[in-house]
């Protein structure tokens, strides 16, 4: 799903921005501008991100400096002796920017590199999506301490959730080491804009995401059963790892008083992570038992803790939608979850 509850959107026939406040459907969702809640199909509107970087800024003209893009500082010249430090490898946006007809700067399209701070140098596999239809696809190496250009992605395009699948493996295979290691990014419109923004303000030029910072050692081999059994362990057969499990729940009340009988003594900081590390345990459970359905109870309150359930369940991969709407039974203090597998 393109778009969640509380996303800010833009509605491209009146060019006025609003919020989503329900999912309707597939096709359709609920929005509110300027206080009037209507219903609107998804391809009636858009993030408005990119108009925000592109639209007119009325602000005093004034003098435009020529200005030094990042394609056109020299490189400088490997010093002699110089020590490398190693430093993970990244995925790192150089944003291009432009002057528009009114001498306004805007963002045209997002320039990719991936760096590599380490001093081992690896073969990959890249693979670039837009919601999750692959657009761009190259095999190559990276080497150590060096940066690979991949390509360019149009800056709108953000709006389209691009995501990035890596795979890398070692140019010289060491034993001990994985075979191959594949990392995976997901960029969210907002995030973009806001690091861009802070990118513009601390004058700098690119903005990146670590990928990791260790190539991981080779996963251990399975003990044999028949010894472990010998020893004393009790060996489960996998095909039989629900009868094992916890039962799931269908409603789990996250209320602070149904946790704990001392949050009296505790800072809101201490009671939010007890509520959040209890919301991944029942997650987990309903997901480990293929629950098709949760509802969670958070409360109104500030709404914090709402947001902050939201968040966690947008990381989970087995999350297919989730509603924060009215309930006879909870009002607007709970959110109900639906598990894809």
């Amino acid at each position: 799903m393109k778009y969640q509850i509380g996303d800010d959107i833009l509605v491209l026939h009146s060019n006025e921005e609003g919020k989503v406040i329900e999912i309707i459907n597939d096709k359709m969702v609920m929005i509110e501008v300027r206080g009037v809640k209507f219903p609107a199909y998804m391809d009636q509107i858009d993030f408005p991100y990119f108009k925000r970087f592109t639209e007119k800024k009325n602000i005093p003209s004034k003098k435009i400096e020529p200005k030094t893009y990042v394609d056109q500082v020299p490189k400088e010249k490997p010093q002699p002796n110089q020590i490398k430090v190693s430093d993970g490898v990244w995925l790192s946006f150089i944003p291009k920017f432009a002057l528009d007809d009114f001498n306004d700067e805007v963002v045209e399209l997002l320039k990719i590199h991936l760096v590599n701070k380490t001093n081992q140098g690896y073969q990959f596999i890249y693979r670039q999506y837009f919601n999750g239809e692959e657009f761009f696809s190259l095999k190559n190496e990276v080497q150590p301490f060096h940066d690979f250009y991949l390509h360019d992605i149009k800056f709108e395009a953000v709006n389209d959730t691009p995501s990035f699948s890596i795979d890398f493996s070692l140019q010289n295979p060491q034993k001990g080491k994985a075979e191959h290691f594949e990392v995976q990014l997901k960029l969210k419109p907002k995030h973009v804009f806001q690091k861009i923004e802070t990118l513009k303000e601390n004058n700098e030029p690119t903005f990146s995401y670590s990928l990791f910072n260790d190539y991981p050692d080779k996963a251990l081999e399975a003990l044999p059963l028949d010894s472990l059994r010998a020893k004393g362990y009790k060996v489960y057969d996998a095909g039989r790892v629900k009868e094992f499990l916890p039962p799931a729940r269908s409603v789990i009340d996250l209320h602070i008083e149904k946790l704990t009988n001392e949050h009296a003594q505790m800072s809101n900081f201490e009671m939010l992570t007890l509520q959040l590390a209890e919301l991944e345990k029942w997650v987990d459970l309903a997901v480990a038992h293929k629950q098709a359905e949760l509802v969670i109870i958070h409360g109104v309150g500030t709404g914090k803790l709402r947001e902050e359930v939201h968040e966690l369940l947008k990381t989970r991969r087995e999350v297919k939608h989730f509603y924060n709407q009215y309930d006879a039974r909870f009002g607007y203090g709970a959110t109900q979850v639906f598990f894809q597998y």
